[in-house]
This record gives C-alpha cells, sequence and structure tokens, in this order.
C-alpha cells in the first residue's frame, strides 16, 4: 500500500523498532553502495519536502548507481519468547521515501519474516517505483501488514533503497526515512 503523508498512530503493546532513528549507517548492512553512496541529510534539504512528523529531523540520501542497506532485526534480543512468535502476530512494517524536485529516482523495498536459520517464511516486495518530479515527488508511505504466515519467525529482514534516474553525481536519488518495524502481541 503507499499512501500519502500522515501522522503514525501507535498501538497499545507493540514493539517499534524504528530504524530511521538510527541516524548514521553503523547498524545498517550496506548491500549496494553504488555512485556516491549513502549519505545522511537533514531535513528537507536541498530541493526537499517537508515530512509530515516533525520529530523526523534526518533521511537517508542515494546516489546515481544503486543503494540498498539492510537492518535484520533478532526478535528473540527484542524480548519475544518463541512461543509469543509462534502465535504468529501480525507484523507492520512501514517507510517512506520521496525525489528531489529536480531529479526523478526509483525505489524499491523488500521485507522478509525469517525463521531461526534466517530463511525467508514470506516476503513483501512491491514493484520498483519510479518518481517522476514533473508530478507528486513529495513524501510517500509504503505499509504491509503480515499474518496468517504460521509459526517459526525469529527475525525481519528489512532492506530499501534506489538510485536517481538522471544519474547525476551527488546525492539526487531517492530519499528514504521514518522506516519501522511493529508487531502486535
Amino acid at each position: 500500500m503507499i499512501a500519502a503523508c500522515r501522522p503514525k498512530i501507535t498501538v497499545d503493546h507493540k514493539l517499534e523498532t524504528d530504524i530511521s532513528l538510527i541516524e548514521q549507517l553503523d547498524s545498517w548492512e550496506l548491500v549496494e553502495n553504488g555512485g556516491n553512496g549513502w549519505k545522511v541529510e537533514d531535513m528537507p534539504g536541498d530541493c526537499g519536502h517537508d515530512f509530515c512528523n516533525n520529530e523526523v529531523t534526518k533521511y537517508f540520501a542515494t546516489s546515481f548507481d544503486l543503494c540498498l542497506k539492510r537492518q535484520v532485526v533478532d526478535l528473540t534480543v527484542e524480548g519475544y519468547t518463541p512461543d509469543e512468535l509462534d502465535a504468529g502476530p501480525a507484523v507492520m512494517v512501514e517507510d517512506w521515501y520521496c525525489s528531489r524536485t529536480d531529479c526523478g529516482c526509483t525505489y524499491q523495498i523488500t521485507i522478509c519474516l525469517l525463521d531461526e536459520n534466517q530463511e525467508v517464511i514470506e516476503e513483501f516486495k512491491p514493484e520498483l517505483q519510479t518518481v517522476d518530479p514533473e508530478e507528486d515527488c513529495s513524501w510517500k508511505q509504503v505499509s504491509h501488514m503480515f499474518s496468517g504466515y504460521g509459526s517459526g519467525m525469529r527475525f525481519i529482514s528489512f532492506e530499501h533503497g534506489g538510485q536517481d534516474t538522471k544519474f547525476w553525481n551527488g546525492w539526487f536519488g531517492v530519499r528514504v526515512t521514518g522506516s519501522s518495524v511493529a508487531l502486535e502481541i
């Protein structure tokens, strides 16, 4: 699902791993670091858009060649028991992306529920999005709810990124922020 910018609603009894609050790239695995690589920038940035949540002050910017970063959330380290996880709790993931007003971009995201061996139980991988700055290039939300996937989940892999469409030197590619993972127990 892709939606326009709106505030996030927090539900009680939900673990929130707000990936965007980690403002540096240290806790991310850089799967692809093309062009000039990833960069952390202040909101709204050059040729940028205001974000709907004033608490979000930074975003990650991509370059002219593919940039992908991944974080794997270990749910047992986060305090969940095997019994809680085997009950198949609903898992809500979301991410926000936009382009600059002067350059288009592509955006992609892949979220996987993983078992104890980090084998895929279920995957969310929507089609590659191309953002044209001549059209609406403001912040867009991508969200997905996993449910009915069975038992065995122990990790969640969150991977996203993209690049610019004009191959300009610098950080003119997709901008991402507000990434989160939430479990409803």
